[in-house]
């Protein structure tokens, strides 16, 4: 074990150890908060890696399909007390909870840095877009006002928003602490009980968050997090009877097991996918501007987002001075080590990935694309940083068809393609089986408006890339997914539409069959 594993170790036992996960007796960590708990997982070891030196990190239970049962009947015990409050009282204790992450930002930002492999900097500014999400939701918490329908008939007819009851979450390992409260938050505000279960390489920041919050005022039981593989501790989840609907973020192939699952028992989902997100670059851009749109769109998080920029569409006739630009900037990203103040690239968290996106690469060179910069490991890493690293890549002379250019990579590489006119830059754009994100950079602002309207994704940015917020609705069209995260539409996925006839004629009437109500 070298030093950097060793360095690595120290500081996660710590952590650990700071947020009550420390080891019990038999040498591995709670993995899971259920009911109101602390709970070791049961089933087989699973092994995390450091993503920065390969060397192995930590080992926990999976949790397993019994400790799932617990965790649904304490969401569903809780969800009935959590709904008895009134409105306004949830609104408060959903602010109280958040502010119980106050004096542990920085211990939330290390501990995930060093599971996740993501630069600290990065991780500090994830904490604060959690604080975010539930003070943006708290605020909705008595705001969901239901409608009145103005029915031909005597009664009075009212719509309400209704929760779920208990729902099933299953989040990604590129960005467990964000994904964990971009869904809670609303979940729990539209009035649900919440099981969770995190990707198995990333298990314990959403635990901590849960813990935290659940100190600050939220009944207990109502937020519960399990911890385990996809085909154990995820299969028990998505097929659990007392789970009403489920939410997945993640890749489309799991995201059609999901829906599978959910659609055998009748349960609707949420699905937010993969992409493959075009960023298009007209020659009267401010070229600046949008090489530094481009790094950004794709290169941070090492390319392990959903919205990365990974398809770098760019006018012919500027085509190669804007690939030119681009190549020599990603060759000036830092990458280093995840706890580095000066890194901002890290490596990818897992060597599935780290094989998956440098076979991609090897396979477009033998097709004939030619790798501008990268391609191979960053130079300049210290002793011992033998993990998933990759230098930022840019591939050029690539033809729409190869695999590079169609299937998502996620990681820290973009292609570059050129385009001839406006028609040929929508018909490149949306030559693809995905439909999460894209941009488009100029100066006519009659041109990106038109443009962005026939781009078929979810989110369109005009000079700019990659502005988020928990206010505006996410989500993609075709394999990019269904539904919605964030914004009003984000909580309206976790509540059901309720229509109530009261009758208020004198006399009253029942009508056989579907009638008008008076006859």
């Amino acid at each position: 074990m070298n030093a950097l594993d060793i360095q690595a170790r120290q500081t996660l036992s710590d952590l650990l150890t700071q947020f009550g996960l420390s080891p019990e007796a038999g040498g591995l960590p709670c993995s899971n908060w259920i009911d109101g708990d602390l709970v070791a997982g049961r089933g087989e070891a699973i092994a995390l890696t450091n993503p920065a030196t390969g060397g192995e990190l930590i080992t926990y239970r999976d949790a397993g399909a019994d400790l799932l049962d617990q965790a649904v009947e304490a969401a569903s015990r809780a969800q009935v007390e959590w709904m008895a409050l009134t409105a306004s009282e949830r609104g408060r204790r959903m602010n109280a909870a958040i502010r119980r992450l106050e004096g542990h930002e920085e211990a939330l930002a290390q501990l995930e840095s060093v599971v996740a492999g993501k630069p600290i900097r990065d991780c500090r500014g994830e904490v604060g877009k959690v604080r975010e999400m539930f003070e943006y939701y708290a605020g909705w918490c008595d705001k969901q006002h239901g409608e009145v329908i103005p029915v031909p008939t005597s009664h009075l007819n009212y719509v309400r928003h209704v929760p779920f009851g208990v729902v099933g979450q299953i989040t990604p390992w590129n960005a467990p602490m964000f994904t964990c409260a971009w869904q809670l938050a609303p979940a729990i505000a539209a009035g649900n009980g919440v099981v969770l279960k995190p990707s198995e390489l990333t298990p314990f920041s959403s635990v901590v968050i849960a813990r935290l919050l659940e100190s600050g005022g939220l009944p207990q039981g109502l937020i519960n997090i399990v911890n385990g593989l996809g085909p154990t501790t995820g299969a028990a989840l998505t097929g659990h009877d007392g789970i009403s609907k489920l939410v997945f973020v993640g890749s489309p192939d799991s995201g059609r097991l999901i829906a599978e699952a959910g659609a055998r028992r009748l349960v609707p989902s949420v699905l937010e996918l993969g992409g493959k997100s075009a960023n298009i670059i007209f020659d009267d851009a401010r070229l600046d501007d949008a090489v530094a749109g481009a790094q950004a769109a794709v290169f941070a998080a090492a390319g392990q987002s959903c919205v990365a920029g990974s398809r770098l569409l760019i006018q012919r006739n500027v085509f190669d001075a804007v690939v030119e630009r681009v190549g020599r900037a990603a060759s000036q990203i830092t990458v280093g080590l995840p706890a580095d103040e000066a890194t901002r690239m890290g490596p990818l968290q897992n060597v599935r990935q780290f094989e998956h996106v440098t076979g991609m690469i090897e396979r477009a060179r033998a097709a004939g694309a030619r790798v501008v910069t990268g391609g191979t490991r960053p130079l300049g890493l210290p002793e011992g940083a033998d993990g998933y690293y990759l230098a930022p890549t840019v591939i050029a002379d690539v033809d729409a068809s190869m695999e590079i250019a169609c299937e998502e990579v996620f990681g820290p590489v973009v292609v570059a393609m050129p385009f001839d006119d406006e028609a040929d830059a929508i018909r490149l754009a949306n030559g693809t089986r995905f439909g999460l994100a894209g941009a488009v950079w100029t100066q006519d602002p009659a041109k990106a408006h038109r443009v962005a309207g026939q781009l078929r994704a979810g989110t369109v940015w005009i000079n700019s890339y990659k502005a988020i917020n928990v206010m505006s609705p996410f989500g993609g069209f075709r394999d990019s997914g269904f539904g919605r995260s964030s914004g009003l539409d984000g909580l309206r996925e976790y509540t059901v539409p309720q229509s109530v006839w009261v009758e208020t004629g004198v006399e009253a009437s029942v009508a056989m069959g579907y009638g008008s109500g008076h006859e």
